[in-house]
């Protein structure tokens, strides 16, 4: 009996600081739940993965994502390949690229200021969308 109650004590002695370490811990969880603005590489080919480098460093210093991008691809050996870019469901941008674009940097660049205009455009769109009855995936 000594045992038990000895072990009982023990675990009464070491329940606040167990309980102490728990609010650390869903802080940390917190702070990584909020991690956000990623550009997701889906791309197959060398060319779509340099389009998704370059996109990324034009967006780097880009004022923070809602939500991240995804940066998708399906080549074509007749046209090239098929390059999009999702936020959230929609498609922000999409173009053809050929295999032998020498200047794929300025694509990107320009496919980042799209892709910023589009999505502070649809920002502004959803704030003037009354909502009152449904919800915006319902319109």
């Amino acid at each position: 009996m000594s045992r038990l109650t000895l072990g009982l004590l023990l675990l009464f002695a070491l329940a606040p600081l167990r309980a102490q370490e728990q609010p650390i811990e869903s802080q940390q969880a917190e702070s990584e739940a909020e991690l956000s603005g990623l550009i997701i590489d889906n791309a197959i080919t060398r060319f779509g993965h340099d389009f998704h480098r370059y996109l990324s460093f034009a967006l780097q210093d880009a004022t923070d994502l809602d939500g991240d991008l995804v940066v998708r691809e399906r080549p074509s050996a007749r046209w090239g390949s098929l390059v999009w870019v999702e936020h959230g469901q929609r498609i922000v941008y999409r173009r053809f690229l050929q295999p032998n674009v020498a200047e794929i940097e300025t694509i990107a660049n320009e496919a980042a200021r799209l892709i910023q205009e589009d999505i502070s455009r649809n920002k502004l769109q959803n704030l003037l969308l009354d909502t009152y009855d449904m919800d915006r995936d319902e319109l």
